[in-house]
């Protein structure tokens, strides 16, 4: 595993929710990392978010980690949920609230 792909792996693992998202949760840095940060936020789900504007090494390397081409990426419990689009379709079917809860994940905002 190349060094990038550890750093992933372990922030995958070691945080219920990691956002990998273009800004940080406190200043998105496109329309649709801030609009994953917008659901997160109004669920009340506490995530990490992960710039990845930081790094070209990082911005590629979590691309080849989901083999998912677009960012954000939304992790819960170490597995892949999906993008903005999959995010704010799960979340429109009350479908997100369900999963976070199935993996035992508190959202403190609306039911």
């Amino acid at each position: 595993m190349s060094g990038i792909n550890e750093f992933i792996d372990n922030e995958v693992k070691s945080s219920d929710v990691v956002l990998f998202m273009k800004g940080t949760p406190g200043f998105p840095q496109c329309g649709f990392s801030g609009q994953v940060v917008q659901i997160l936020d109004y669920l009340g789900v506490e995530y990490k978010g992960i710039n990845i504007l930081t790094s070209d090494e990082l911005r590629q390397g979590i691309k080849d980690y989901s083999n998912w081409p677009t960012i954000p990426q939304l992790y819960v419990k170490g597995e892949f949920v999906g993008g903005c689009d999959i995010i704010r379709e799960m979340f429109q079917a009350s479908e997100l609230q369900a999963f976070l809860n199935e993996k035992g994940v508190a959202a403190k905002g609306a039911a």
